[in-house]
């Protein structure tokens, strides 16, 4: 077993985030008029860009999954930790649903949102605390035990 200093994953991970953040102020997708410009179909004012960026997304996804199933494992961690392989259920239907209806009043999914606590605005802070309390509700009354 190896063992490996938390440094560079720390580092690494604050690396990402910070990249994924700086790629979504750039794209303009902190920005909830855009987003909802793209999920408004048929108001004329239909703004196409979030699917370029979804596009990239699926892209840059899409290569790191066909790297990262070649590898025996990862570059600092002993193993891979991937959530097990389930079914569609109706927690997950609903939970998409949730997601969906929330993403489409508020023009924020979670990544947006907390690369957009960077602008100081209150209503992306308000978004962003209802979405942490959401999760601890879901954590403490409805995640399995």
């Amino acid at each position: 077993m190896r063992t490996s200093s938390a440094l560079p994953r720390l580092a690494l991970g604050l690396l990402a985030g910070g990249l994924f953040g700086f790629g979504l102020a750039l794209s303009g997708m902190i920005d909830p008029a855009r987003v909802l410009g793209f999920l408004t179909l048929g108001s004329g004012a239909w703004d196409p860009s979030l699917m370029f960026v979804l596009g990239g997304a699926v892209g840059v996804a899409t290569l790191g999954v066909g790297v990262g199933r070649r590898l025996s494992r990862p570059a600092f961690d002993d193993h891979f930790a991937l959530p097990p392989t389930t079914g569609i259920t109706r927690r997950l239907l609903l939970g998409a649903a949730l997601f969906g209806i929330g993403w489409g009043l508020a023009g924020f999914c979670p990544g947006p949102a907390i690369a957009g606590l960077s602008l100081g605005l209150a209503p992306v802070a308000i978004f962003v605390g209802a979405m942490a309390i959401g999760m601890i509700v879901h954590d403490r009354f409805f995640a399995p035990r």
